[in-house]
């Protein structure tokens, strides 16, 4: 007897052979059932389900919608969201170009009960020429900064100046909602210190930007995307926190969305207290003669952040955005700082103190403006428009004293308007390919007045230096258009192709001098993005891309500025852009639900690169007579021998073309969750730096191999209390003349959440063995000297969270690693 197939399978041996060869494009959006709000990354799934098998799938975007292209057939089509219900279309039958329309899913109470910690970690997503990492409930950063963040995301270091490297170049572009921004202030380091942690919903690590960003920023981008809801009605957060040293804050967002308006505000006050410590121990060759310093720094840290904004949907596919940006700081900082001079047989010749009283005030006013026009029912053809202009004031004043008596008055009055504007149109060219046409353009201006008076102990009167004072004017324009086109070919291939001109001119007007200079240079930077996927869960990306590292302002001014009387800075106005050229292979593999691996080898070659080199000046400062005495003095030699008169050589530092620059690495991030309640996540990078080029004869070539490791554990507790411990270790690293040791840290903290998930309390320590300092060798011809410097002691931070109206951050498990957009 021969069996009977069931009419069921018949129909879908027959239509699954019928459009075996005819693909189709399938749509729709994922929202939330009760307030009707899109739920992002939600799972979209074709099963064939006489194979029980997964033929193809896709996560939605920001605005929860989805365009999957799949082959033609019939599916049984699920849709899951992370704590909610999943709904299922059974034997659907897909044969051409379907929009699925809008699903709604209802959360699942009995699922929302078992998820005991959903949004404690950072998840990544993988893009072809980004990571993105969205910025979960991490512990060790509550009631912390920007800063602090960033040192704990995958690929970046911040050292214990705070200033922020990708894969150990510093030289990373920081972008504030993909611009330029007054946040990030006129000195980036300290602003990044002053806007709160909990203002960051995600950061994009670019390491291979494509041709619509900005192509400064040989290292790469960072761009840091704060938080805005979209949800219906009021809600909001609300964080306190204080801690020891003494520091407080209040930060909070609300948002308020009603018809075809959403109103949002992000504010916060900060007031920290950062005391610091430093030493240097100098030998002068070839007297041996030496010179101990020991500094501490008593820092007082107040900060105003506040965002406010407007959206307008003025239809369904078009939108308006205006929002004003204000900061204002005001720094004060004391730095006490004993000196002890020794002969060569180590017998104390001389002891000062020196007091250097700080006061610094920031103040930046940003307006933005941005319209985004959808055209058709294609989410991706889009025009959209950014227009930004900003302008910005620091004004930094040093009073200095030596033995209590004031010598120096220094100030630095810093103005900068800034204009940014961009345009950009992405066209889709049939079901799976893009072109994108862009424009920008920058346009700063930045003024610097810096005055230096010197008490003049025979009067008892300040005297105006003029070797130091000076004003000087510096202008940045660059346009730039770009190109770049996106495609996949088959299921597994996809690329992204692209291409960018900047006209740059830059004008360096020194008022003081009366010398101008102008250079003008228009340069090409081509990218390439790869990526071909093995399976769901295995991939490889390739990556090309060239880069520019303009001088700014400071490096170029030939006016020295200085940090104390023997160590000045000095720019170089002959000094030009470097370039870079960057290879960046990745692979990246989802070997189970509970452990990923995200990894790339990467290489650079840099052209022109900027070294910094200390010179001999042949002055000296006479700090009795608070005067500088130069060796062509016609009574220098009897100054040297005089007992009563003790000189100490001035140093100067400047930065210089030097030949070529080859970094190569490897990096790689693991995530382990063997249980809900126990994540692990570790990254490692290690990277050869080979630097070769001479320089007035002296040849500054230089090799270092270093690296870094970060380790993050995090463990829920009985009682539902969260205890999360991560460890850092940067390896020792060295210049062409310098030697720096590793650097180990270690952050705990605990948290919990109360008021069923509507408020969290957590305490953390930073810096828990109070180590993170930075000690390094300087070997140069005249001089040899030994430093250690530690920016901020050990911190303890306990911090509070109220949410109301706004339900708990979800997450999904795992990342996303085959999500190849186009997107830039």
């Amino acid at each position: 007897m021969t069996p009977k197939l069931p009419l069921t399978l018949i129909l879908l041996i027959f239509t699954s052979f019928l459009f075996a060869q005819k693909e189709i494009t399938v749509t729709g959006k994922v929202i939330d059932a009760e307030e009707n709000f899109p739920l992002e990354y939600a799972t979209i799934s074709f099963i064939n389900a006489s194979e029980n098998t997964i033929v193809t799938g896709g996560v939605t975007d920001l605005d929860g919608k989805f365009k999957i292209r799949i082959p033609a057939g019939t599916y049984d089509v699920k849709i899951e969201y992370l704590s909610y219900k999943t709904k299922i279309y059974t034997n659907k039958v897909l044969d051409k170009k379907m929009d699925l329309g809008v699903v709604s899913l209802s959360l699942d109470v009995e699922a929302l009960d078992a998820i005991e910690i959903i949004a404690e970690r950072t998840t990544a997503q993988i893009k072809l020429d980004k990571k993105i990492y969205t910025i979960g409930k991490d512990m060790t950063v509550s009631g912390g900064t920007v800063s602090d963040v960033l040192d704990n995301v995958p690929s970046v270091s911040v050292d214990v100046e705070g200033n922020v490297a990708l894969r150990g170049n510093d030289d990373v572009r920081i972008l504030i909602n993909g611009k330029p921004s007054g946040l990030v202030g006129l000195n980036s380091t300290e602003a990044l210190r002053q806007l709160p942690a909990e203002a960051i919903e995600r950061v994009e690590v670019i390491t291979s930007p494509s041709a619509r960003y900005d192509a400064e920023g040989t290292a790469g981008i960072l761009n840091i995307i704060l938080r805005r809801s979209k949800l219906q009605g009021l809600n909001g957060a609300i964080t306190v926190n204080t801690g020891f040293p003494l520091q407080a804050g209040i930060s909070g967002n609300i948002n308020y969305r009603t018809g075809d308006f959403n109103f949002f505000n992000t504010t916060s006050y900060n007031y920290r207290e950062v005391p610091g410590n430093a030493k240097t121990d100098s030998e002068f060759l070839p007297s041996l003669d030496r010179l101990e310093e020991t500094r501490t720094f008593d820092r007082e840290r107040k900060g105003l952040n506040t965002n406010f904004g407007v959206e307008w949907y003025i239809t369904d596919k078009a939108s308006l955005t205006t929002s004003i940006q204000f900061r204002d700081s005001n720094n004060s900082q004391e730095s006490n700082n004993d000196i002890f001079e020794f002969d060569n047989a180590m017998n104390e010749t001389t002891f000062r103190n020196r007091l250097d009283a700080e006061t610094e005030d920031d103040r930046t006013i940003q307006y933005t403006v941005n319209y985004d026009k959808q055209f058709g029912d294609d989410t991706n053809h889009r025009l959209t428009f950014n227009f930004q202009y900003e302008q910005s004031n620091e004004v930094e004043n040093s009073l200095i004293e030596q033995n209590d008596d004031p010598r120096e008055d220094v100030t630095t009055d810093e103005s900068q308007d800034r204009v940014f504007m961009q345009s950009d149109y992405v066209l889709p060219i049939g079901e799976v390919s893009q072109l994108e046409l862009g424009y920008q353009g920058k346009f700063l201006t930045l003024d610097t007045d810096y005055t230096v008076l010197l008490k003049n102990l025979d009067s008892g009167f300040f005297e105006l230096n003029t070797g130091l004072t000076n004003n000087l004017i510096y202008r940045e324009y660059v346009n730039a258009v770009y190109s770049q086109f996106g495609s996949k070919i088959g299921k597994k291939f996809s690329y992204l192709l692209g291409l960018r001109m900047e006209n740059s001119r830059i004008t360096i007007d020194q008022e003081t001098s009366g010398q101008f200079n102008r250079k003008t240079y228009t340069n090409f930077f081509p990218t390439i993005n790869l990526a071909f996927e093995l399976s769901d869960d295995e991939n490889i990306t390739l990556g090309f891309n060239r880069r520019i590292r303009r001088p700014r302002s400071r490096f170029i001014n030939p006016f020295p500025s200085r940090s104390s009387p023997t160590r000045l800075f000095q720019g170089n106005p002959d000094l030009d852009p470097s370039f870079s050229n960057t290879v960046d292979l990745g692979y990246y593999r989802r070997f189970n639900k509970k452990l990923t691996l995200n990894s790339s080898i990467y290489y650079q070659r840099t052209t022109d690169n900027f070294n910094f080199i200390t010179f001999d000046t042949n002055d000296f400062f006479d700090f009795d007579g608070n005067v500088i005495v130069n060796v062509n003095d016609p009574n220098f030699e009897e100054l040297q021998a005089s007992e009563d008169v003790n000189l100490t050589p001035i140093l100067r530092l400047s930065p210089v073309n030097l030949a070529t620059n080859d970094r190569y690495g490897f990096e790689f991030t693991l995530t382990y969750r063997p249980t809900k309640k126990w994540n692990i996540n570790g990254n490692f990078n290690i990277f050869q730096n080979i630097t070769e080029g001479e320089f007035q004869g002296t040849d500054f070539g230089a090799e270092n191999l270093s690296w870094f490791v970060r380790l993050n554990n995090k463990y829920t507790l009985p009682g539902k209390i969260d205890w999360q411990t991560r460890m850092n270790y940067r390896g020792p690293r060295e210049d062409a003349q310098n030697k720096t040791n590793g650097i180990f840290s270690m952050d705990l903290a605990f948290s919990k959440d109360l008021f069923k998930d509507k408020a969290s309390i957590a305490v953390n320590v930073r810096d828990v063995f109070n180590s993170r300092k930075r000690i390094t060798e300087t070997m140069a011809p005249t001089f040899n000297s030994d430093s250690e410097f530690q920016w901020r002691v050990r911190t303890v931070n306990l911090s509070f969270t109220y949410r109301f109206n706004q339900k708990k951050k979800r997450e999904r498990s795992g990342s996303g690693g085959d999500d190849f957009d186009f997107e830039g």
